[in-house]
């Protein structure tokens, strides 16, 4: 029988069971998500172990929510499982400081010729343009894509700073009026760049976060391969945080 959110409602600290009830129904949503953010992620990365902070994600997601709120647990537990596989991933460094230092450069280079030419730019341009061959340049972009966009990058770097703006996001706190309008406009800077971006790379946004597809499910609607839609994907990315830069919301 599902665990309705009528019935997380009813969680008391000590009711193990039901807590252990909650865990096996949400399970596939670590799974989940867990297998949406592995995709750009390289081999060594142990997917597993991935799993396991979702597991830990969930669990805390369980121990602090608060049905008073007004949002629901799916919505509480997906927005921490995200955070704690995210934030395992930033805390290994795995990326290392040459392959930031290329995304950026990469970043740049979009920007650069863009503005240049006055037309969208393909990747040979941009290979080009880094003094990459083409596997190398591919590597790269994949790897662009993993965060869209991190703490830091907006200024926050304390861990209290992070987990007012987590609460303040998952809540709708207000408490803290200069964050909550930063994070503000960077979601109208978002959405304003989301309808600029060309049709394809439009359509894989909207079904990867809107609608919560896989790569593999959006290849099988678009009629592509999972690679190439993992191509567009980080082309999208590249765009937008390209717009965040611009508008100096996030920093170099």
């Amino acid at each position: 029988m599902a665990v309705t959110e009528k019935k997380i409602q009813t969680l008391q600290k000590d009711d193990f069971l039901l807590r252990n009830e909650i865990i096996t129904e949400y399970l596939p949503y670590v799974n989940r998500i867990v297998n949406r953010i592995a995709v750009h992620l390289p081999p060594t990365v142990e997917v597993d172990d991935l799993v396991n902070v979702g597991i830990i994600g969930l669990i805390q997601a369980i121990e602090r929510y608060d049905p008073t709120r007004d949002n629901k647990f799916i919505t509480y537990a997906v927005f921490r499982i995200k955070g704690a596989v995210l934030s395992e991933l930033r805390s290994r460094d795995f990326l290392g400081r040459t392959t930031r230092r290329k995304i950026r450069d990469l970043e740049k280079a979009y920007m650069k010729l863009e503005q240049k030419l006055g037309r969208e730019v393909d990747d040979e341009e941009v290979a080009k343009e880094l003094n990459m061959d083409l596997e190398q340049y591919y590597q790269v972009k994949r790897m662009s894509s993993i965060s869209f966009i991190s703490f830091e990058e907006v200024g926050y770097t304390g861990r209290e700073e992070k987990d007012a703006i987590l609460d303040s996001l998952i809540n709708g706190n207000r408490e803290d009026a200069l964050s909550m309008t930063t994070m503000k406009e960077i979601k109208m800077v978002i959405a304003r760049s989301i309808e600029t971006l060309p049709e394809k790379e439009r359509l894989v946004v909207s079904m990867y976060y809107t609608d919560e597809l896989t790569m593999k499910e959006i290849g099988k609607v678009l009629g592509i391969t999972e690679s190439r839609v993992s191509q567009i994907h980080s082309q999208a990315i590249i765009h937008l945080r390209a717009k965040l830069r611009r508008e100096g919301l996030i920093d170099d």
